[in-house]
């Protein structure tokens, strides 16, 4: 960066930006300035020649027009005291010329400003003059340069006796066109002064936009600022006052799944067409406000914030939180687990002390009865479960979410029409899918008089049809879309982890496999959700 500094310094050249754009201003505003006048003056020239001719031209027309020359002409001889010179010396005087010349058809002058040239030659050739053609031009004579006209004298019976020749002095055309430089250059100081005046606003206002930066440090900081904005790991969206996409740069591309095709082309696009409609969108475009605002992409959860700028635009940051958002659920089943595994090691040590007593006692028929009962209901809920759903991961989870179930005091049961073949496409996908849905019901059913928690898993056959069932107090019919929303949650948060994730994520996963997800009212009152995933069998 330091070279072209040192080039700007042994050129003269101011090193700041502004300084930089007010020179460069001025020379091009003088240059034009210049150039105009130069422009100007060369067809002025041209201009005053070609009025000088035609000057002659006329005069010289004026005085062939008149019969009394040709007359004189034809009865007199050439001297200075003829006829002919008097009229000629007239018209002279009258129009201001420099010569009036009459000439017979032997080129013999016979009239001139100086009496001792008449009855000579004529110095330049009259041909075409005398041959019936007006001629107009600039040319040496002996009373030095002149703006010249020629036409034929023509008697009264129309033949041509001779012809007049009228000279313009070429310094009086000379003397109008240098007239006409201190008016040119005054206009043209004004012009320069006024261009220099705007180049001096604009260069303050660019002093005031740049900070009084030179061009070497603003294109230091826009190098600076490309290399962070591409390698920090965060998402950054740079939108315009109008809503238009300024920059996004590699982290935020990623995150928002959109590939390298899109990125070459949404540049000056509305969020909404880059994005598409959707809690994205309005949580970037400012239509929803807030810190840390959760929202899901594709399979991301994504945490946005968003700051104004100056001119009306704003800048969106993005983080990444799907891992974290899976450990947070993991650590929630876990800490579900752990509680049930705290409650069977509490009862299992009742039931350890029960068979003690009845084993002291020598109730040994008895101690079998209750062993065998205790052992049977774990092993009954089990196979219920594998005979009906075959996916191993399904089935594990099921049977998991059962036994917490049991120790929270809500019976959840499976449906007598589930059934699901071990042929799923993504068993992982459903596994979330059922997770968050159950999960759900044993929170809204919790408390209930009577809870219950209904599942349902069966095939139709590649598509897969999921309803939870819950005895809880439902969901109103004006909420079941808004349910689905990033963010959205009747539960307190947790320190963790924001809450209103499960069921976007479920309704985002049903989507991408072109399903659906929906909430509506169970049979018996509560809550039932379905989701139906096309194509999710093999």
């Amino acid at each position: 960066m330091r070279i072209p500094l040192t080039r700007a310094r042994r050129l003269g050249l101011p090193r700041r930006a502004v300084s930089q754009i007010l020179v460069t201003q001025l020379a091009i505003a003088a240059g034009v300035v210049l150039l105009a006048t130069g422009l100007f003056l060369a067809p002025l020239s041209a201009q005053l020649d070609d009025q000088a001719m035609r000057r002659a031209l006329a005069i010289a027309q004026s005085a062939a027009a008149d019969p009394a020359i040709a007359a004189e002409l034809l009865d007199s001889g050439p001297s200075a005291d003829s006829p002919v010179q008097a009229s000629a010396e007239r018209i002279r005087r009258a129009t201001g010329a420099e010569y009036v010349v009459v000439l017979d058809l032997d080129g013999i002058r016979r009239s001139h400003p100086s009496p001792d040239r008449i009855g000579l030659p004529v110095s330049t050739d009259p041909g075409d003059a005398l041959a019936g053609r007006e001629v107009m031009e600039i040319d040496d004579g002996t009373l030095g340069r002149s703006a010249r006209g020629k036409v034929p004298l023509l008697a009264a019976d129309g033949e041509i006796v001779g012809a007049v020749s009228v000279g313009i002095a070429y310094d009086s055309v000379r003397d109008r066109l240098l007239g006409a430089i201190p008016g040119l250059l005054a206009y043209a100081g004004g012009a320069l002064a006024a261009g220099a005046l705007a180049a001096y606003l604009l260069s303050r206002r660019i002093h005031r936009q740049t900070r009084d930066l030179a061009f070497s440090d603003i294109a230091g900081l826009l190098a600076e600022r490309e290399a962070m904005l591409h390698s920090i790991r965060e998402g950054v969206i740079a939108l315009a006052p109008d809503g238009r996409v300024r920059l996004v740069n590699d982290e935020a591309a990623r995150l928002l799944g959109l590939t390298p095709d899109t990125t070459g082309t949404f540049g000056g696009r509305p969020l909404d067409d880059v994005l598409g409609a959707g809690r994205t969108a309005d949580v970037l475009s400012g239509r929803v406000t807030g810190r840390d605002l959760l929202t899901v992409q594709g399979p991301r959860v994504l945490v946005a914030n968003r700051m104004p700028t100056a001119d009306g635009g704003a800048v969106a940051t993005l983080r990444d939180r799907t891992e974290l958002e899976h450990l947070s659920r993991e650590l929630d089943s876990t800490r579900g687990l752990i509680e049930a595994l705290r409650a069977q090691d509490h009862e299992h040590a009742n039931r350890l002390h029960t068979l003690l007593g009845l084993l002291e006692l020598g109730l040994h028929e008895e101690a079998v009865e209750f062993v065998t009962e205790v052992v049977g209901v774990h092993r009954t809920t089990a196979e219920q479960v594998t005979e009906k759903v075959h996916d191993p991961l399904l089935a594990a989870l099921l049977v998991g979410k059962a036994t917490v179930a049991a120790e929270r005091g809500i019976p959840m049961r499976l449906a007598a029409a589930t059934l699901l073949p071990d042929r799923l496409v993504d068993p992982g996908g459903l596994v979330t899918i059922v997770g968050n849905l159950v999960d759900n019901a044993l929170d809204a059913a919790a408390g209930g008089a009577a809870p219950l928690v209904e599942v349902e898993l069966r095939a139709e056959g590649r598509t897969a049809v999921l309803r939870v069932r819950d005895s809880g107090p439902g969901v109103p019919a004006a909420r079941r879309e808004e349910i689905f929303t990033e963010g959205w949650s009747t539960k307190q948060p947790r320190a963790h982890r924001e809450r209103g994730l499960g069921l976007a994520l479920v309704r985002r996963l049903a989507e991408r496999q072109g399903g659906s997800a929906r909430a509506g009212e169970a049979a018996d009152g509560g809550a039932e959700f379905s989701v139906v995933l096309p194509e999710a069998l093999r």
